[in-house]
């Protein structure tokens, strides 16, 4: 008995002590913290107060910032290269935390002032998380480098003057554009979705943005509580509940699996169970699998999951069409005939596939031989092709690394042919498969063989390759690539590379300078880094408290222990420790109070 005593007086006084402590160090940091700042008298450079017009159509070109002379190191570090980033997402964060303090002068335009943690958006449309716990202040990031943020819209670019327009919106609504000039130029800013050409689907929602989770949380909460009205008839109650997916790739699937964990551990407890009952979910994909790009016994588990909790899969199915009240799609039948079906509902994801943002389709037009319908095309060295070397780069899903082996074909065999006959011999092939490896890192593994695809193609068995010969092999090669997908891990890996890249440029910039090679002259890329190699380290997805990882040979899927494990994965990947812990808080709150069914208007 006394031991009890002890050991509860130690905890009580041991609580006593720690919030004495935890009291005390908040005093003391709002005592140091919240201390007047002068801030008057700081001089501005008259460039930035009244810019100079220039440029194809005389618009104000920003030379100069609020901040570029506040002090001596923000002088200094406006004399550097401009760098500037178009776009705020997981390929320019990955810039911007790779980068030195110091070599660049940085400017990132973005229409938000924001970063997103868009794996969670899903779990924010429901409630699981809340928005605030995504997003990361863009200011928070750059100021690191003393970089600025330009909230604004980039819609054309003039290549010959480094020269990138950008659509302000003023604080009476009005528009104006001006000119941002750069040194080097990063294009990150991500994709749209696809139509495919599908009619109505201004009546369907995206997950992209928080904006989008927002919209798309309200509509839930809205159709819960119109379901619940005593005047609401079954038909129109069971409309209101049907919540159809349109894409069973990982944004859809994690989409319905969080409506479903939203009726489950919560619309059970506070609305009329009729509601529940009612609710239906279904997911219509195009191929016959959901998550075909996982592996097969991933996808089999997946869908395995979503029968046993009544989810409703529609496989080989394409969308024909959407209205404010059903959903039109057309499957194929055994016998080649096509049969047309219709779902009622109040609430429609469409979730697949993706589409040139308006500005790289606008840059994509400016430039030769970009033929890609989805996405500027870059070379390994990420640089935008057509676009003066080293000036213009792209990354993440508003770009994708060139493929196409044989349209390097005359250039190859000018490096390779050395007695100049017309014809690559073995040895001149081996030599001609190690530059093909370094333009195109991508087609190594279809390289690995590089006697037996030297015989299959000699055809006439000459022991040499004629041009004919060799232009069907690099053809064949090149359709056997498999381009990188459009994921956050791709991006996140490509603005770390660029970072990288260009932090050896900034430390060798004299050098370089001393060889009268400029920062963005031929070849630079080539002199100071290797080409761009993806590493893939898995992928993940959630499937209503369970979750399953691709992890390229391995799969791994299960329950609660895989649950914990994908939160884990999301968040160590998080921006900053502050959306980590409010990630961690969401989390606990959801566990112990259940999700915030309020009606929030956006």
């Amino acid at each position: 008995m006394k031991t009890v005593i002890k050991y509860t007086g130690f905890l009580v006084g041991s609580t006593a002590v720690g919030l004495f402590v935890l009291t005390t160090g908040i005093f003391l940091h709002d005592a140091f913290t919240y201390n007047e700042k002068n801030v008057e008298g700081v001089p501005v450079a008259p460039l930035a107060l009244l810019p100079e017009n220039g440029g194809p159509k005389n618009l104000p070109v920003v030379k100069s910032y609020l901040n570029d002379i506040e002090d001596e190191s923000r002088a200094a570090l406006a004399r550097k290269p401009h760098l500037v980033i178009v776009g705020a997402g997981w390929g320019a964060v990955g810039i911007l935390n790779t980068l030195n303090f110091g070599d660049y002068h940085v400017t990132v335009i973005s229409p938000e002032t924001y970063t997103t943690f868009t794996p969670l958006l899903p779990s924010a449309a429901v409630g699981t998380v809340q928005v605030r716990s995504l997003v990361e202040p863009i200011r928070k990031i750059i100021a690191r480098l003393h970089g600025h943020l330009i909230t604004a819209k980039a819609v054309d670019l003039v290549m010959s003057e480094r020269l990138v327009e950008v659509q302000l919106q003023l604080p009476d609504g009005r528009y104006q554009n001006i000119y941002v000039p750069y040194d080097k130029l990063i294009i990150a800013v991500g994709s749209t979705s696809s139509t495919y050409g599908v009619p109505g689907l201004e009546n369907c929602f995206q997950l992209k943005t928080v904006g989008d989770a927002l919209r798309m949380r309200q509509r839930i909460i809205d159709n819960f509580e119109a379901a619940s009205l005593p005047t609401t008839t079954p038909e129109e109650r069971k409309r209101l509940l049907s919540f159809v997916v349109c894409g069973g790739g990982p944004t859809g699937v994690e989409t319905a699996a969080e409506i479903f964990d939203l009726c489950q551990e919560d619309i059970m407890n506070y609305y009329p169970k009729v509601c529940r009952q009612d609710v239906s979910i279904s997911v219509i994909q195009s191929r016959s699998h959901i998550l075909n790009t996982y592996s097969e016994a991933i996808s089999k588990f997946a869908e395995d999951k979503f029968l046993h909790d009544g989810i409703n899969l529609i496989t080989n199915a394409r969308v024909s069409a959407v209205t404010p009240d059903h959903v039109t799609y057309t499957v194929r039948t055994m016998e080649g005939k096509t049969e047309k079906y219709d779902i009622p509902s109040n609430f429609v994801l469409w979730s697949t596939g993706i589409a040139m943002n308006p500005f790289v389709a606008r840059v994509s037009s400016l430039l030769p031989n970009q033929v890609h319908k989805k996405a500027i095309e870059v070379d390994a060295h990420l640089r935008v092709k057509g676009a003066p070397v080293g000036t213009v780069y792209a990354i993440g899903d508003a770009s994708t690394i060139e493929t196409s082996i044989v349209s390097h074909l005359l250039e190859l065999v000018d490096e390779s042919d050395k007695n100049n006959d017309g014809k690559i011999d073995f040895e001149e092939w081996t030599d001609m498969v190690n530059k093909i490896k370094k333009k195109i890192p991508m087609s190594e593994e279809h390289l690995s063989e590089v006697r037996e695809l030297f015989d299959l193609y000699d055809s006439d068995s000459d022991n040499s390759l004629n041009l004919n010969e060799l232009a069907i092999l690099l053809q064949e090669i090149g359709n056997k690539i498999t381009a990188l997908p459009a994921t956050a891990q791709v991006a996140a890996q490509q603005g770390k590379y660029l970072g990288v890249k260009f932090t050896k440029l900034a430390a060798q910039q004299q050098t370089l300078e001393k060889n009268e090679l400029g920062m963005s002259g031929v070849g630079i890329d080539e002199l100071v880094s290797q080409p761009f190699r993806y590493m893939h380290l898995g992928s993940l997805a959630y499937i209503g408290n369970a979750a399953v990882f691709d992890l390229g040979k391995y799969s791994f899927m299960g329950g609660l222990a895989a649950m914990y494990a994908w939160r884990s994965v999301y968040w160590s990947e998080q921006v900053s420790m502050r959306t980590r812990a409010l990630l961690m808080i969401d989390w606990v709150v959801r566990g112990v109070w259940g999700r915030d069914l309020s009606r929030l208007r956006v």
